[in-house]
């Protein structure tokens, strides 16, 4: 299975994978270019690859939680390319990701992933890996720190707030992680291929609050 996946949900990130496999990544840790660098970005791999858009089994995107900004860039152009190469769409909670990565490093029992949601607050949902797999088990939802249960967590939460959130046991430091599209592409494969369940869903933005943007209070009373 051949799947092209996109993620803009903190950064940005592209990846091809066959049978979960990567064929090709690429990320960016920027956060105000989205727009600018994701579709050259796709280009380039698709073509480096040797790849159109005929070939894949479908288009898979991370759907947040995220800023409404960058998270709506990325799944307009999964979107868009989905429906030019008549492919199916798939999403997937972005922060599923992170929890890949961290039952990879061998991450145990219940934990947390937080990620940043600004305005002094985490996006954060948890999972909870046992005798039966990994799975989610609450969340995603957008708090404050000081709110989240007293769990070992991953995610660049940790590095905003080192007070008020532990990081879980590994190797590595976890607390600069983002979501990252080569993993969501490992996750829908095994959706796809009846390994995995419950993990894709609508290819919906998962923006858990307001835009900052608001439209000005005479313009939603009809006003000039």
């Amino acid at each position: 299975m051949l799947l092209l996946t996109i993620d803009s949900s903190a950064g940005a990130s592209v990846a091809l994978t066959r049978d979960g496999a990567p064929l090709d990544a690429w990320r960016t840790e920027q956060t105000t270019s989205h727009a600018e660098v994701l579709a050259p970005a796709v280009q380039r791999m698709m073509i480096g690859a040797g790849v159109t858009g005929a070939d894949l089994d479908g288009v898979a995107v991370g759907v947040g939680p995220g800023p409404f900004t960058g998270l709506r860039v990325g799944l307009a152009l999964a979107h868009a390319l989905a429906e030019a190469w008549r492919k199916p769409l798939h999403g997937i909670c972005s922060l599923d990701s992170l929890a890949l990565r961290a039952t990879d490093a061998g991450v145990e029992g219940e934990f947390l992933v937080a990620t940043d949601a600004r305005r002094r607050e985490v996006y954060w949902a948890q999972y909870i890996r046992d005798e039966k797999g990994s799975r989610l088990v609450r969340g995603p939802f957008g708090a404050s720190a000081t709110d989240l249960p007293e769990l070992p967590a991953v995610g660049a939460g940790l590095g905003l707030y080192p007070q008020e959130l532990r990081p879980a046991t590994m190797d590595e430091d976890p607390s600069a992680w983002v979501p990252d599209a080569a993993e969501l592409g490992q996750l829908a494969e095994g959706a796809l291929v009846g390994e995995l369940h419950g993990v894709l869903c609508q290819a919906r933005p998962l923006y858990l609050r307001e835009s900052d943007a608001q439209v000005p209070v005479q313009m939603r009373q009809g006003g000039s």
